[in-house]
């Protein structure tokens, strides 16, 4: 950890969201601590791809290994359930929710971030292009800091991690041009829900990805399905 400068944990997944956090605390001026989950998702190649995106930016690395996928409940994590791959509806979870995973994340990141005296824990949660998830709202991180605050050694004597997500109000994407505009190698980060060597194309996450990408003029970074549609 460089010495002097201010401290974060950032959670990376290895996707676009989580690496664009991390390129804008980086830029910010935070030495960043990039945290990664073995959770017994399938798409296990996000933990390769998150080790990449955390040496270009020069941020320490750990991963942390918790298997709440054993539990099942979810596509991403368990075989016998189909990942869809026909969109997402309002008003529906879809079933690559994994349950407690964000909340199981977020109490990790913050044992950490009290551990090493960092003043924020970077989120790359967002509320404006997502598949549903509850933990993905505004108003579950507000509630969440609260517990922060009320939970921690840190947190009681006012200096507690601040949990920060610079992505929650954008558009995929604005994403996407964040994510050029800091740096992130976009071709090495992983969206895809399946476990394959490439991108699908077509889960929910490809699709939103792959759209955002070619609203951003970066058709070339899209899927191969996808260029095979335009």
């Amino acid at each position: 950890m460089t010495e002097g400068k201010k401290r974060a944990v950032v959670l990376l997944s290895g996707g676009l969201d989580s690496s664009t956090v991390l390129g804008m605390a980086t830029r910010d001026g935070y030495a960043c601590t990039a945290l990664s989950f073995r959770y017994g998702q399938r798409h296990t190649v996000e933990l390769e791809r998150a080790a990449k995106v955390a040496a270009h930016f020069g941020a320490a690395h750990r991963v942390i290994d918790i298997n709440i996928g054993s539990f099942g409940g979810s596509a991403l994590t368990d075989e016998s359930m189909v990942v869809p791959t026909d969109g997402t509806e309002d008003g529906v979870i879809p079933p690559t929710y994994v349950p407690g995973r964000n909340t199981v994340f977020i109490a990790v990141g913050l044992s950490l971030a009290e551990a090493i005296d960092a003043e924020r824990v970077f989120l790359g949660i967002n509320a404006v292009d997502y598949s549903g998830y509850p933990d993905c709202r505004p108003e579950y991180l507000a509630a969440y800091q609260t517990l922060a605050d009320l939970a921690t050694k840190a947190g009681l004597e006012g200096r507690g991690a601040v949990l920060t997500a610079p992505l929650a109000e954008m558009t995929k994407a604005d994403i996407v041009r964040e994510a050029l505009a800091v740096g992130v190698p976009i071709d090495v980060t992983w969206s895809c829900y399946q476990g394959g060597k490439e991108p699908c194309g077509v889960c929910d996450s490809c699709r939103i990805r792959d759209k955002a990408l070619i609203e951003a003029g970066r058709p070339d970074l899209a899927t191969t399905y996808a260029q095979a549609q335009l």
